[in-house]
């Protein structure tokens, strides 16, 4: 098959949220895919100096999730995010089956808002669909 769905698998981790504080995104399991990629959509962005990070974290069990280290990532994880507007791909090389995205307010006044989501692409099947 030479189409690219057949390849990939596009998982949810933040669902499209106004996030006005700390959150954590749901554990993906990378079982049976030998890559993966983090892809966070920055929308709008408001408040007084809003400042935000965003985290990739991994976990063996799906429970206890610590961040990837810098050498497991192809890209940094993106310095405070202080406007919107932007898609942002993070390819993960670890070796742990779970991953998530995780974003934290870090500044900003007047409720510091940004509106954004994560998915995680799951490639390289070792099984093709039928």
């Amino acid at each position: 098959m030479s189409d690219l769905k057949s390849h990939i698998s596009v998982v949810q981790s933040l669902a499209p949220a106004s996030r006005t504080a700390t959150a954590n995104g749901t554990g993906v399991d990378l079982a049976g895919f030998d890559a993966a990629t983090v892809v966070l959509d920055l929308g709008a962005i408001s408040g007084t100096t809003p400042s935000f990070t965003f985290e990739v974290q991994e976990s063996s069990d799906n429970s206890s999730f610590a961040a990837v280290a810098a050498a497991d990532l192809d890209s940094g994880q993106p310095a405070a995010v202080t406007a919107g507007g932007a898609v942002v791909e993070i390819g993960y090389r670890g070796i742990k089956r779970y991953l998530r995205a995780a974003v934290t307010v870090v500044g900003g006044t007047s409720t510091p808002t940004l509106l954004c989501s994560a998915t995680v692409v799951r490639g390289n099947p070792r099984k093709l669909p039928a």
